[in-house]
């Protein structure tokens, strides 16, 4: 689903990625943690096609993000730091707007399902303003999934949520996950990182210095490990 070969991204005289190779299967749930400034949220967004590469190779289901970008964003779902919600639209007036730019068909008995699936049936008819934070980032999921995308991209979903909020968005994911969606998620959150994802791997100064499969990883041999590589031993 995702190939990148040496990404190298660079804002002037400032390399925010360095060399960065990259494999995920279909299907497949990737978590990159890493400190602030580390070069996550670049990363999301040259997946999303939101910022083009200085250099190297990203392809996504095999198409390349520089030439066909418009045929890739119609198979990804990105949830930034910013919901993209219309804050004056109703939760339901927002999933439909959404479905009707991706042509999405019967969009209505679409809208119902996500909203079953996010939970948000009761609140379908107040304005999007209206939502707390844990609700706002259950809508922009599931304007992220309207049109069934084959990839999902979430950068650090988890800030600013309660611990009530958080555990009903780990939940929603675990669904999406069951559901073989790829999906690639960032966060700062060591122990959030290895809850659902199948391999983890840390991004530190642009570069990705470790990677491992979430088999038979504990969150002590994690945190050993990101101590080693970033040198923050505690990370929240």
């Amino acid at each position: 689903m995702i190939q990148v070969q040496g990404l190298v991204k660079s804002f002037g005289h400032t390399y925010a990625l360095r060399d960065v190779d990259l494999e995920v299967t279909q299907g497949q749930f990737l978590t990159i943690v890493g400190p602030n400034g580390a070069g996550k949220t670049t990363l999301l967004r040259i997946l999303a096609t939101l910022l083009k590469p200085t250099s190297g190779l990203v392809r996504i289901d095999g198409l390349d993000v520089a030439s066909r970008s418009a045929e890739i964003r119609r198979r990804i779902g990105f949830v930034s730091h910013q919901s993209l919600t219309y804050s004056k639209l109703t939760v339901e007036e927002n999933l439909v707007f959404y479905g009707r730019i991706y042509d999405v068909p019967a969009v209505k008995e679409r809208v119902d399902t996500l909203l079953t699936l996010v939970g948000l049936e009761a609140r379908r008819h107040d304005a999007a303003r209206t939502l707390s934070r844990g609700m706002q980032q259950r809508l922009s999921i599931a304007r992220a999934m309207i049109h069934q995308p084959s990839l999902l991209l979430l950068d650090e979903p988890y800030t600013g949520l309660d611990q009530q909020a958080a555990e009903m968005l780990r939940q929603l994911l675990q669904t999406i996950t069951a559901e073989s969606c790829t999906v690639v998620m960032t966060t700062h959150n060591l122990q959030r990182a290895l809850e659902l994802c199948h391999t983890v791997a840390i991004l530190a100064k642009g570069r990705i210095v470790h990677e491992a499969e979430n088999t038979s990883l504990t969150l002590d041999d994690f945190q050993q490990a990101y101590w080693h590589y970033v040198g923050d031993r505690w990370p929240r």
